[in-house]
């Protein structure tokens, strides 16, 4: 840990780095390590960190790394809050933070760039309260667009852990307020279509996301049943593979299946409750939908520098499943593509799954 910890700070003092994003697998990284070795190596260097199930590279998807990503002083202001306890948190604190962030980063900037702040969070993605806390998040920010990833523990379900400054914490959400002049565009992409088949939530325990049962019936029979295939062969694949969606406000969003317990319940990512419609979902085509958003950034912003992203784990475990993996690794790759795998998306006033959430840096010379 300590040689990646001086190689960040040596990186950080050559670019006059104010700010860096760390993302890093728990099965390579221990948090506490990782945040004494940055303690140590570089003291004055602020930064916000996650755990992943899974890691975006410039080699494109990987598993098992930590990366950092430094943003220059010249570019880039930042400043971040963590807020930890998130069971137990009201909303109004949270977005009472991200009010005391926003009068921070303006007492920073002055008012020259307050037409181009985006907020990022990071959330632990086994907190059950990703909904409430993106909300509570949007709320505070007015027009400043939200982006961020829950976090992740490679598929264990386990603990997550995020540090923000040095603090290591479960249960807890880092807001970050960056302000640039770099012209950025935030956007998501996802690949699945509603289907006629439908899932009413009969029986369920919201504050566990669980579901026991469907039309009246077993959760995982009755789901099993609508996707063609056998209950005691459900795995986290199945569930990447067979998606069910949700229409809020005229459009689908993703609630995926997180996994199958002994009795048939199901987990999900995201929020569920009695009476919830969903819909069995059909895949289309990943690579094609994800080029063509990547596309679409592209003639927005005049070119792409970098994106900064966070992608589903199911996204992943969907692309190796279709064996379309290296096809999904090789367009993040040359589209400059930096983040991780996630237990959730983040975008606007949203909380997602099966989705990737980007924000696209243009090129500089673009904006002049």
């Amino acid at each position: 840990m300590d040689a990646f910890a001086r190689e960040v700070a040596t990186e950080a003092a050559a670019i006059n780095a104010g700010f860096a994003l760390l993302f890093f697998s728990q099965s390579l990284v221990d948090a506490t390590a990782l945040s004494q070795a940055l303690k140590t190596h570089a003291p004055t260097l602020a930064y916000a960190a996650c755990s992943t199930a899974g890691e975006i590279t410039p080699q494109g998807l990987e598993e098992g790394h930590v990366l950092a990503l430094l943003l220059p002083s010249a570019s880039f202001c930042a400043v971040s809050a963590m807020v930890d306890n998130l069971s137990s948190s009201g909303m109004d604190r949270i977005t009472g933070e991200v009010e005391a962030l926003r009068r921070l980063l303006r007492g920073r900037i002055g008012s020259c760039h307050s037409n181009s702040t985006f907020a990022l969070c990071f959330i632990d993605g086994l907190s059950f309260a990703e909904e409430a806390v993106t909300s509570a998040i949007h709320w505070g920010l007015d027009d400043i667009p939200l982006i961020g990833g829950s976090a992740g523990d490679d598929l264990k379900f386990e603990t997550t852990r995020l540090i923000s400054n040095g603090k290591v914490a479960s249960d807890s959400a880092i807001i970050v307020l960056i302000s640039t002049e770099i012209p950025f565009h935030v956007f998501k992409t996802d690949n699945f279509v509603p289907t006629d088949e439908k899932l009413v939530v009969t029986a369920s325990d919201p504050d566990h996301r669980t579901v026991r049962e469907f039309n009246a019936t077993n959760a995982a029979e009755e789901y099993a049943a609508s996707v063609g295939i056998v209950a005691q062969t459900l795995t986290p694949m199945s569930f990447a593979s067979h998606p069910v969606v949700v229409k809020v406000g005229g459009e689908y969003y993703c609630r995926s299946i997180q996994k199958m317990h002994p009795d048939g319940s199901l987990s999900f990512f995201c929020a569920i409750d009695d009476g919830v419609v969903l819909s069995i979902a059909q895949p289309k085509d990943m690579v094609e939908s994800t080029r063509a958003a990547l596309r679409d950034v592209e003639e927005r912003l005049g070119g792409i520098d970098m994106i900064l992203g966070f992608d589903c784990v199911l996204r992943r475990l969907d692309a190796r499943n279709r064996q379309v993996f290296r096809d999904i690794s090789e367009l993040y790759r040359v589209n400059n593509v930096i983040g991780f795998g996630t237990y959730g998306e983040q975008y606007r006033s949203m909380h997602l799954n099966q989705t990737f959430t980007g924000i696209a840096f243009g090129e500089r010379q673009a904006a002049e």
